[in-house]
C-alpha cells in the first residue's frame, strides 16, 4: 500500500484564512475559491457542515472571496444541501500532479491522506471566532495556525475514460471543461471499505487529535515535526527539507501538492497509527 500526503483546502493564496477546528474536534477543510463557474459551479452557500451553511462560519472567519468553489476530495455525503443519491466519495487531479501520481503507479489499495491548514475555533454568542493564543493554556497547539490530517480516501478505481467520468456528474472533474481542455484528467473513487480496518469506508474525515497534526509546536505551520514516514529518504520526490540545523523539523519549501511516501512498513505503520 502506498501512501500519499495531498495538501488540500484553503491557504493565503486560496481562501486567505485557516480551515476550522470546532470544540467539539469536527474539523472541515473548505474547498478553495474558484472563479471559473463552467469547471466549478457549487456555491459555498450550498454546502453544509453538521446543517451549518458552510458560507456562514467563512464569512464569520473573515473570508470575502468569491462565492464558487472547487469541492474537491468530496469525503461527505451530506455536504451539499441536496442529497445525491448516486454520490460516492471521489478525488480529482489533473496536468502535472496527476501525471506525477501516475508516474509513482498509484493504484487501487493506496491510501490517500488529506491535510491543510487549520486553526481552532469557538462559537461565542452564536458567532464563530478563532481561539487566540493565550500564555494560559499548556496546549501548544491551541489559538495557532496548524497543518493537520483531516481526511482520507483508499483508492478502489481510477477512472481515466471520459465517459465513465461523466457517470460522477456531481464531482468537478466530471464536467466538459477539465475533461476534454485539461491534461491527464484523472478521477480516484474510494474503496468501500478501509482494507486494513473493514469496520470503516473507504474515504472519510478525522476527528481533531494532536497524533494528526503535522506542525512541530511552536514553530510555523509548515514546519513539520520529524517523522521517518515523511523525513526526505522515504519520499519518492526530489526534495530537500529546507529547515536549518538538527532536531528543527521538516520543511518542504515550493508549492507542491502530493508527497508520495515510499512503500515500506514505515509509511505504513505510520498512515495506520492515524486511524
Amino acid at each position: 500500500m502506498k501512501v500519499v500526503l495531498s495538501r488540500k483546502g484553503f491557504d493565503s493564496t486560496n481562501g486567505g484564512i485557516m480551515s476550522p477546528i470546532f470544540e467539539d474536534g469536527t474539523m472541515v477543510s473548505f474547498p478553495i475559491p474558484s472563479k471559473d463557474v463552467e469547471k466549478d459551479n457549487i456555491r459555498y452557500d450550498e454546502l453544509f457542515c453538521d446543517g451549518i451553511c458552510m458560507k456562514t462560519i467563512m464569512n464569520a472567519l473573515g473570508y470575502r472571496g468569491v462565492e464558487h468553489c472547487h469541492l474537491d476530495p468530496d469525503l461527505v455525503k451530506d455536504r451539499r444541501r441536496e442529497l445525491i443519491h448516486e454520490w460516492t466519495p471521489a478525488f480529482g487531479q489533473i496536468n502535472q500532479a496527476a501525471t506525477y501520481l501516475k508516474n509513482q503507479h498509484i493504484s487501487e489499495g493506496d491510501l490517500f491522506l488529506f491535510f491543510g491548514n487549520f486553526r481552532h475555533i469557538k462559537q461565542n454568542h452564536g458567532k464563530y471566532k478563532y481561539v487566540r493564543k493565550t500564555d494560559k493554556t499548556e496546549d501548544t497547539y491551541l489559538g495557532m495556525p496548524l497543518q493537520v490530517v483531516w481526511g482520507y480516501l483508499q483508492v478502489g478505481g481510477i477512472i481515466t475514460d471520459p465517459d465513465e467520468q461523466k457517470k460522477l456528474f456531481w464531482h468537478p472533474h466530471a464536467c466538459d471543461k477539465r475533461i476534454y481542455e485539461e491534461k491527464n484528467n484523472v478521477i480516484f473513487t474510494a474503496s468501500k471499505q478501509l482494507s486494513f480496518a473493514p469496520e470503516m469506508p473507504g474515504a472519510g474525515t478525522f476527528l481533531y487529535d494532536k497524533k494528526r497534526v503535522l506542525t512541530m509546536p511552536g514553530k510555523p505551520k509548515a514546519t513539520w515535526k520529524y517523522c521517518k514516514a515523511y523525513a526526505t529518504d522515504n519520499i519518492e520526490s526530489n526534495r530537500k527539507n529546507s529547515v536549518k540545523g538538527s532536531n528543527e523539523g521538516i520543511y518542504y519549501a515550493g508549492i507542491w501538492q502530493e508527497l508520495v511516501l515510499k512503500e515500506n512498513q514505515i509509511s505504513e505503520e505510520w498512515a495506520k497509527s492515524l486511524f
